[in-house]
């Protein structure tokens, strides 16, 4: 890292004053105009300007995509939807749960009953003013005979009404004293009451639809007219999302001016980018991705737990951090928490690369099947070399690995929850709670292993509503070994967020959940 990078992260980590930064920028040969606009990024910025065309260029997106929050899998879907609509819940940048569309809220003891306050005098883009009907509504689309993600971390509510048109009582089946978290799940957008014409999607968002959407090519917004109801958020006259999926391409086009923002950036090249003078590189520590091979372990010959624990001692996951992301990773311990969560098992031993333990495991399993790992390009840009660098250390183990490369078209659809051993990564869950009910609960339509043991149901369910905190640390505790040792879930790789910018953007900053500000980057940024 050179000076100027140094003098980058200082101030997005709030250590540095203004003054200092401008001082020593000027001394580093930095324009006025770049170091003013890295001020702004990292949150020293006054008043935003207004105007202007903000173009995304977005990995994480497909033909088959929808505007019906009920489908959202990947990026440009999030990003678009919270470019015309918000959710009931919104993140800060540490991952705390503030007000958005529900304003505020109170819960009685117990955690069962909770009362939320839904704001007043906010209209969707039809004129339509929102009210507690609409919440209640947006909410129930993911509840009851639906295949939305959200179905599974939704299955707690056991009653909701509205109490006004102003507010909205929920009772859970049993106390979750997170529960404001998981209505801030990105499946759940805020639509009118009724509303089901997906295509041209409705919304209390700073903008609007502009044309039919290019589902996999492009979709474009405009500013709604009057101001947003945000302070200082919405700031561009029209946004335009791309889908450029090759890495390579994508990287390109933010080179040369052609895009102003891009996502996902090549961890191998990215330190390049940052000698960049005309960009930026705003990154995010440690709570990225999650990336995995899962085993679907109700599926031969993936039921045999030899094999699994096998395949996991199998994976040089050091090897492929230093290879594939240079470094901008941590590695995985195959459950789906990161050490930023309060609840991360931090006396739970790392699992490490051991051909001798995975050759032990794997004569015992005694299977003769192929094991044929499914992998695209479709899953991330760099699934297919840490498919490749895992079949060279699992044959190092004499564990005969077949990757097999499928279309990047449809993987979602096509692939994932289809097939019984393939590439999935997924983003951070802002509470231990719905990252594991969401990705291991009996109920998720998500649960992509299909491990689902009665007694880690019992704990999880336990520790949702155990208010002490030391025994709810003890719970997810356990709960997160018990994933490790038995599921099918090899989490290999918990990467940095790795965003760039042109110079000329700013207010926007890392994120504790998501890349591009939580996806967010549409509705905070502005050109500085």
């Amino acid at each position: 890292m050179n000076r100027w990078d140094e003098l980058q992260l200082a101030a997005f980590e709030g250590k540095i004053g203004r003054r200092d930064f401008m001082r020593r920028a000027a001394a580093l040969g930095i324009t006025t105009t770049l170091a003013s606009g890295i001020l702004s990024s990292a949150g020293y910025a006054a008043t935003p300007n207004k105007g202007g065309l903000f173009r995304l260029g977005m990995e994480g997106g497909s033909p088959s995509d929808s505007l019906d929050p009920r489908t959202y899998a990947d990026s440009v879907m999030i990003g678009a939807s919270l470019t015309v609509c918000n959710n009931l819940v919104e993140f800060d940048e540490t991952g705390q749960p503030t007000g958005e569309l529900f304003e505020s809220w109170e819960v009685k003891p117990g955690a069962k009953e909770w009362i939320f306050n839904v704001r007043k005098d906010i209209t969707f883009s039809n004129g339509k003013t929102l009210d507690a009907d609409d919440c209640i509504y947006s909410i129930g689309i993911h509840r009851g005979e639906t295949k939305s993600p959200a179905k599974g971390i939704l299955e707690q509510i056991s009653e909701i009404k509205a109490l006004n048109k102003n507010q909205v009582a929920i009772t859970l089946a049993d106390g979750n004293a997170d529960f404001p978290v998981i209505l801030g799940d990105y499946h759940i957008i805020v639509v009118p009451k009724d509303f089901t014409d997906w295509d041209h999607l409705v919304g209390t968002g700073a903008y609007e639809l502009d044309g039919d959407p290019e589902y996999g090519v492009r979709l474009g917004f405009k500013k709604r007219s009057g101001d947003y109801w945000k302070p200082n958020r919405g700031n561009f006259d029209a946004v335009e999302i791309r889908n450029i999926q090759d890495q390579a391409a994508r990287t390109a086009a933010l080179q040369s001016n052609e895009i102003d923002a891009a996502n996902r950036l090549d961890a191998r090249t990215v330190k390049k980018l940052m000698e960049d003078k005309n960009l930026q590189i705003v990154r995010t520590k440690g709570t990225g991705n999650r990336y995995c091979f899962v085993t679907r372990v109700t599926d031969d010959p993936y039921t045999n737990k030899d094999l699994r624990t096998a395949l996991k001692y199998a994976i040089d996951r050091e090897k492929i951090i230093e290879q594939v992301y240079s470094g901008f990773a941590v590695p995985g311990n195959d459950h789906n928490l990161d050490a930023l969560n309060p609840f991360y098992n931090t006396a739970m031993p790392q699992m490490k690369y051991d051909p001798d333990k995975a050759a032990f495991h794997f004569k015992k399993a005694g299977v003769s099947m192929p094991i044929d790992l499914q992998t695209s390009e479709g899953a991330w840009n760099s699934a297919v070399d840490c498919a490749q660098l895992f079949q060279e250390s699992a044959k190092k183990a004499g564990v005969p690995l077949n990757v097999k490369k499928v279309s990047g078209d449809g993987y979602w659809d096509n692939v994932w929850l289809k097939v019984p051993f393939c590439a999935v990564y997924w983003g951070r869950r802002m509470s231990a709670d719905q990252s594991f009910t969401q990705v291991f609960g009996e109920a998720s339509d998500w649960n992509d292993t299909n491990w689902k043991v009665p007694a880690f149901q019992d704990l999880i369910k336990k520790a949702r509503a155990e208010t002490d905190g030391a025994k709810r640390k003890e719970m997810y505790w356990k709960a997160q070994e018990m994933i490790a040792d038995d599921g099918g879930f090899i989490c290999f790789a918990i990467t940095d967020y790795l965003d760039g910018y042109s110079s000329k953007v700013a207010g926007v900053k890392p994120h504790s959940r998501y890349d591009l500000d939580d996806n967010r980057a549409a509705e905070k940024g502005w050109f500085a």
